[in-house]
């Protein structure tokens, strides 16, 4: 949710247009140019000096637009700023819509963007000075973000983005994850250079590295991350059964010890998938949401369209289904031949695949 505030007579006309054009949007301005119809549009006024409401505000919305000059605004959010993971996205427009500026959190708060799509509505001029914007370049606090991609080594994130924009020789090393990262309807540029391997990227020697895999690096392949970012893109998939009533530390134990010996991160999950007579599995559902990972349920008609290697005639009398885990996997990741097919550990049956493709 963003806030819309303005202070000025034009600001308020903008303000109301921005209303109506721009979804998720509140509008607040002074009650000094109350139009009479606010309460039915679901506008909000506030009295006297802004800068006693700018704080609820910076804290309660995703992002702020702004109708007032920069420099104001730069004194205003001065003594409410804190870390650019969580200060919201800030963004200015001048008095007669002619410029739209990315002011705080251009990236990871997406002021950036919202300041494209706000200019695009006003007809105005988005102005964005983060560089790697500027030159069409690799974002790298941003890479992979719209896949939902995490990053590991968050301390290396200036120093290789400086060699992106600095233009050094800046590695890429992708074995897994969507291939399709690459925005601009320009070339790549020349010095941020493709490799198939983390071995062939260390041999170039170059500056700085990219790495988007799912894997647990060996010790010989750590150097890459001296001035590097390792990226984990969300392409595990996890098939599971359990026996009714298994506890929660169970599950994961058993998902954790299977990645462990896989050499797979858990931040490389993309779901988890079950049969649907495990909806009300309550260590199955703890699971996926301490993990944020989604639920998958497939019912025993779905499983059993899907070849299996292992089918279990014990499974199907009690679930309707030959098997729960391996066709799960398989069901969700589009794949035929799995990474593990079936283990069984306990009170727990899991395999594992990779997802690749868009979905």
């Amino acid at each position: 949710m963003y806030a819309v505030v303005a202070i000025t007579k034009h600001g308020v006309e903008i303000a109301r247009k921005l209303h109506e054009t721009l979804p998720n949007t509140h509008v607040y301005y002074t009650d000094k140019f109350a139009k009479g119809d606010e309460k039915q549009k679901g506008i909000y006024l506030f009295s006297g000096n802004v800068r006693s409401h700018l704080g609820k505000w910076f804290v309660t919305y995703r992002g702020l637009i702004l109708i007032i000059s920069l420099g104001a605004v730069v004194r205003m959010i001065a003594p409410l700023l804190k870390d650019k993971k969580t200060d919201p996205a800030v963004v200015v427009i001048d008095d007669k819509a002619e410029h739209v500026i990315s002011v705080l959190s251009g990236h990871l708060g997406g002021a950036n963007e919202l300041t494209r799509k706000v200019a695009d509505l006003l007809g105005a001029r988005p102005v964005i000075t983060t560089a790697s914007d500027v030159q069409q370049t690799i974002a790298v606090d941003l890479f992979g973000r719209s896949f939902g991609w995490e990053w590991e080594n968050e301390e290396n994130l200036t120093p290789v983005s400086a060699a992106v924009v600095n233009e050094q020789h800046v590695a890429v090393v992708q074995e897994s994850g969507e291939r399709n990262w690459w925005t601009y309807n320009t070339p790549i540029p020349s010095n941020i250079r493709q490799y198939a391997s983390i071995a062939e990227a260390l041999e170039a020697k170059p500056d700085a590295a990219l790495v988007v895999t799912h894997r647990l690096l060996e010790k010989e392949e750590e150097a890459v991350l001296q001035n590097g970012v390792l990226y984990r893109p969300k392409v595990i998939v996890i098939g599971i059964g359990c026996n009714r009533g298994t506890r929660a530390e169970e599950i994961e134990q058993v998902i954790c010890d299977t990645l462990q010996q896989l050499r797979f991160s858990i931040k490389s999950v993309k779901a988890l998938c079950t049969i649907d007579l495990k909806k009300d599995e309550e260590g199955l559902i703890v699971v996926a949401n301490k993990y944020k990972w989604p639920l998958i349920f497939y019912t025993p008609e779905q499983l059993n369209a899907v070849p299996i290697d292992e089918p279990s005639e014990t499974v199907f009398r009690y679930t309707g289904a030959y098997g729960v885990s391996e066709p799960a996997a398989k069901r969700y990741s589009g794949q035929q031949k799995l990474i593990l097919t079936k283990k069984k550990s306990g009170n727990v049956t899991i395999s594992v695949a990779l997802w690749e493709g868009e979905r």
